[in-house]
């Protein structure tokens, strides 16, 4: 008896990225398909420069690609563009300085339509789970780097995405924290019935998810094992 395929969440066809032009092009992503379907837990690895960042924000709806396509069939779109139905945690510093950590972490359920009431309860809730909830009363400028990329992945798991992309979500944490923020992605993404792509060159981190893509000079190449397929 033949099972029906799941709807890919997100899908890229032959998509290539590359910045600039001429003899100062850089191609950060060249020839890449793959896709993600709800429930999937999977790391891009590989160096630094070999396109991983590039590919995540592609897959996000963040870039454009310079040629190729990417689609969302399992994800409901606004002006071509995916919603807040994909979480996206960013490499960087990406907190609002003038909001709190509570303010923060609710301002894209409140802009969502949910009632700030209900917005600040699912806020403390994600902030609990990260561990980072006595924070909530502080600005940024009061956190260190590590807190404030705890309170980004909160931001994230409130607004209980469809597709969680993350972006290196470890690299300024210590390996005890870096395990803890890692059980609550998969818990909440396993809760949510929610695809989880993690982008990180950490072995520990690519250790815990069952599929890997690794990535180098733009490319997702089979490794020894074969397992660098888009499904679990």
């Amino acid at each position: 008896m033949r099972t029906t395929e799941p709807t890919p969440l997100v899908r890229a066809t032959g998509v290539s990225k590359t910045f600039g032009s001429g003899e100062g092009a850089v191609v950060a992503v060249h020839g890449v398909s793959c896709a993600v379907v709800p429930g999937a837990h999977i790391a891009i690895t590989g160096p630094s420069g070999s396109g991983k960042s590039t590919l995540v924000h592609l897959l996000a709806g963040l870039e454009q690609p310079t040629t190729g396509t990417v689609e969302w069939p399992g994800i409901a779109l606004t002006s071509g563009r995916p919603t807040h139905q994909v979480g996206l945690v960013f490499q960087g510093p990406s907190l609002l300085p003038p909001l709190n950590v509570v303010e923060n972490v609710a301002l894209p359920l409140v802009l969502q339509g949910v009632s700030e009431t209900e917005a600040t309860d699912r806020a403390h809730e994600a902030l609990r789970a990260l561990g980072v909830e006595r924070l909530a009363g502080k600005l940024p400028e009061e956190v260190s780097g590590g807190q404030a990329q705890r309170v980004a992945v909160a931001r994230v798991l409130a607004a209980r995405p469809t597709l969680v992309m993350a972006d290196e979500p470890t690299g300024q944490l210590d390996h005890v924290t870096a395990a803890h923020v890692v059980d609550v992605l998969l818990a909440a993404t396993e809760q949510l019935g929610a695809a989880l792509v993690i982008a990180t060159h950490d072995p520990a981190v690519v250790r815990r998810l069952p599929t890997r893509w690794l990535l180098h000079d733009g490319t997702i190449s089979a490794g020894a094992s074969g397992d660098w397929t888009a499904s679990r």
